[in-house]
């Protein structure tokens, strides 16, 4: 995942609305959002190499998301996979506090990540972050996020790229005409429009890499945008709606991926409340 976008309000009647990107090679076998035979409360696409998840959803309101801290050089030996930091907290029960304390007490284990968990099944519900590489002794350990719009790519929660500097007001703007609207959020997780060259954080890669990876939506020969995700949560249902991407040598979004929607009804949870379509 390199990009999340997000509104945060834990006083609203719609307390989060999300768009997100996951980039990644095109080789990496990986199943679209579906839940899960193995742990059937979780809504989440599934990264078939090493069994984790990049971003989902509980039917109870469960909330996890995940970035790479892109970082040319550094190794960490025997990493663990990082998608099972969102797996392990969508499968759990532990709160987001308690998880991330557990999370903090190995961290070393990984390398460079950007966590995001929430549990909207509450009645004031609450977002937390963490990151392994932040250097901010004020800002290191868990995070508890106030009301407002964030952004995370692969870097710390709202560096200044431009991803993410025009990602958010771009949502902002589109939440003041249509809030939670699925397609307008899915149109801005579409731009590939590059930034200027002044513009362009500095983060190791050589200028044509960095270039490219400076767009909102990705597509290089083997590595980009595969899938574009959109949660809206409110009082009544969770609504969650993926589209996948294929390779594309026209550096166009190839829509011949699957294309799905899911409805959770929060007032009675059962199978037989989830619709997909």
């Amino acid at each position: 995942m390199c990009l999340i976008l997000f509104s945060f309000d834990p006083d609203s009647n719609t307390p989060l609305i999300l768009g997100a990107n996951r980039d990644e090679f095109f080789h990496r076998p990986t199943a679209p959002a579906h839940f899960w035979e193995d742990h059937s409360q979780v809504l989440a696409g599934r990264d078939l190499q090493a069994g984790g998840t990049w971003l989902g959803i509980s039917r109870e309101g469960r909330f996890a998301g995940i970035t790479n801290v892109r970082e040319p050089g550094v190794v960490v030996e025997n990493a663990r996979s990082r998608g099972e930091l969102t797996k392990d907290f969508l499968a759990g029960d532990l709160s987001p506090v308690d998880y991330l304390r557990q999370v903090e007490s190995k961290q070393t284990q990984y390398s460079g990540f950007n966590l995001l968990l929430g549990d909207f099944s509450k009645f004031r519900p609450c977002l937390h972050y963490f990151s392994n590489r932040e250097a901010d002794p004020q800002k290191k350990g868990p995070q508890r996020l106030n009301a407002g719009t964030y952004g995370l790519s692969n870097h710390l929660l709202d560096s200044p790229w431009p991803k993410v500097d025009d990602g958010k007001q771009s949502l902002i703007a589109g939440l003041k005409k249509a809030r939670g609207d699925h397609k307008s959020i899915r149109q801005l997780l579409e731009n590939s429009s590059l930034a200027d060259d002044h513009r362009l954080p500095e983060t190791g890669l050589d200028y044509d890499k960095e270039k490219a990876l400076s767009a909102i939506f990705i597509m290089l020969p083997d590595y980009g945008t595969r899938a574009s995700t959109v949660i809206s949560i409110n009082q009544q249902h969770i609504e969650f709606s993926e589209q996948n991407y294929a390779a594309s040598q026209t550096g166009q979004a190839n829509r011949d991926g699957e294309t799905s929607h899911f409805i959770i009804d929060r007032s009675v949870i059962s199978p037989k409340t989830v619709a997909a379509k």
